[in-house]
């Protein structure tokens, strides 16, 4: 759903560039709280594990594929606000090196594909949480449902943006009508994705879900015949898994993914893709400002082999985004232990 330049007009962008700026803000604040000396590796990580599994297209329908939005996975993982940074650094290294969404467009993305999904995703699963009942079972159910919800939500935010400032015209119904229609499909897959995930994550770590949290039962023991709560274990009993060997499956998987199975992935074109070309949305469209890029359309420049050029660039892809997302996400985890630190608590009470 990445759109491209000359979709929307430029008031439209620029006033969701301002909301995007605005959410990016409130997201580095919120992540603060999320993140820790645990979480904050598995953050960069869930940006690389997200880039990669947004170059495997599924089909969906006769001539259209799907992609991961990622939104609900990356805000069950390690909490909307992070999610949101998450989906954005992926946005902005896909724009910027892969000519894939347009630069102008960088404002509508992120909040269509970041905000959007993440939001939407979160609320739902938190509402279906405090019903189900307590278990790992019910994140992965939770996990689902809000995934499915979230992509179809994305498209109803597009059709909004696109009936705001959409620069070719065509009935705002039947933009909604295809959109919603496909996307509905697509999230499935997007459900499918982001269970699995989550389940796996959770049945070796479910301490490094943020989703997962309070959801453990503690243990009780018996004092002069009272019940108490037990001292929580300074490690999880359930951790079967390290956090490193944790981040390397995840990182291994994940350049497998980019570089290899995404040769494989559907060349149809997406759910957006295929409604603009459909619809005339697509008539005003733009070539993109990084179209020379070495990198553009997920292949290396002047590599001939289509397998090797498609696998390079995922895993340089997979590589540059796990960087740039750990590096924002240690430097909102180090501006939180400076705000927390004694020297600061004492320079505020001053």
């Amino acid at each position: 759903m990445h759109v491209p330049d000359g979709f929307i007009d430029a008031p439209t962008s620029a006033v969701t560039g301002v909301v995007a700026a605005g959410a990016l803000a409130v997201s580095l604040r919120g992540a603060r709280r999320e993140l820790d000396e645990r979480t904050a590796p598995l953050a960069g990580l869930v940006a690389a594990f997200i880039f990669a599994v947004q170059m495997l297209n599924f089909p969906v329908a006769a001539g259209t594929s799907g992609h991961l939005l990622g939104g609900a996975l990356a805000a069950i993982l390690v909490g909307p606000y992070t999610g949101v940074l998450c989906v954005s650094v992926v946005l902005l290294m896909q724009g910027v090196l892969f000519a894939d969404g347009g630069l102008t467009a960088l404002g509508v993305n992120i909040t269509d594909m970041a905000i959007v999904t993440t939001v939407v995703s979160y609320a739902v699963f938190r509402v279906l949480l405090a019903v189900l009942p307590r278990g790992r079972r019910s994140v992965t159910v939770a996990s689902f449902v809000a995934a499915l919800v979230s992509v179809p939500a994305a498209a109803v935010a597009f059709t909004l943006i696109y009936a705001a400032g959409g620069t070719t015209d065509v009935a705002i119904g039947k933009v909604a009508t295809a959109m919603i229609g496909v996307h509905v499909l697509i999230g499935i897959g997007e459900a499918v994705i982001t269970a699995l995930t989550v389940g796996a994550v959770v049945a070796v770590r479910p301490d490094l879900v943020h989703g997962a949290r309070g959801l453990q039962q503690r243990l009780k023991l018996r004092v002069d015949g009272a019940l108490v709560d037990a001292p929580a274990p300074t490690a999880p009993v359930a951790a079967r898994t390290s956090r490193r060997t944790l981040w390397v499956t995840g990182l291994v998987a994940s350049l497998v993914l980019a570089g290899f199975v995404s040769f494989y992935a559907s060349a149809n074109p997406d759910g957006l893709e295929k409604v603009a070309h459909d619809k005339g949305i697509d008539k005003n469209a733009r070539k993109h400002a990084a179209s020379d890029s070495p990198l553009a359309d997920y292949g290396v420049k002047d590599v001939s082999d289509a397998r090797l050029s498609g696998g390079l660039a995922g895993v340089i892809g997979v590589g540059v985004t796990v960087v740039a997302g750990s590096a924002v996400f240690w430097a909102v985890r180090r501006r939180r232990t400076a705000d927390a630190s004694p020297a600061s608590t004492l320079n505020t009470g001053v």
